[in-house]
């Protein structure tokens, strides 16, 4: 059954917050400056008690440059997980941060998740994305 949330605060079922709590890496869509979408493998945190995700990146990827060429409103983006029948894609509006304490946040949270921390990179800068909508299938 594929099963569909949207508010601005998301409910969250105890089997979606578990299956990205999961060790597994997802995908993050942004545009482009000419709207194609760009689709690229990320590692991410989900906090389902305040609807954040959370990717650690290089502040001169093409995710970051993206978000940032949409304006201090950010940008919608969507993430995707799956593990074989099971998958779950969470959409939100995407912001990058730079605040030192922010980003010691989210790779504390990545060494929770993935069981290591992320390699040191004085360029990281952090993909906060606040989730109002969720769909999957089979969780």
């Amino acid at each position: 059954m594929t099963s569909t949330c949207t508010s601005p605060a998301i409910a969250v079922s105890e089997d979606l917050a578990a299956f990205w709590r999961e060790r597994h890496y997802a995908t993050l869509t942004t545009l482009r400056p000419d709207g194609t979408p760009h689709v690229v493998p990320v590692s991410v945190t989900f906090e389902p008690a305040t609807a954040t995700a959370r990717v650690v990146s290089r502040r001169t990827s093409k995710k970051v440059r993206n978000i940032a060429a949409a304006g201090s409103d950010g940008m919608r983006v969507a993430l995707c997980q799956v593990d074989r029948g099971r998958w779950s894609t969470l959409e939100g509006r995407a912001r990058i941060r730079t605040e030192a304490e922010a980003i010691t946040d989210a790779e504390n949270r990545y060494e929770e998740r993935y069981g290591r921390r992320p390699r040191p990179n004085p360029e990281r800068v952090l993909i906060e994305i606040a989730v109002n909508r969720s769909m999957g299938r089979g969780i």
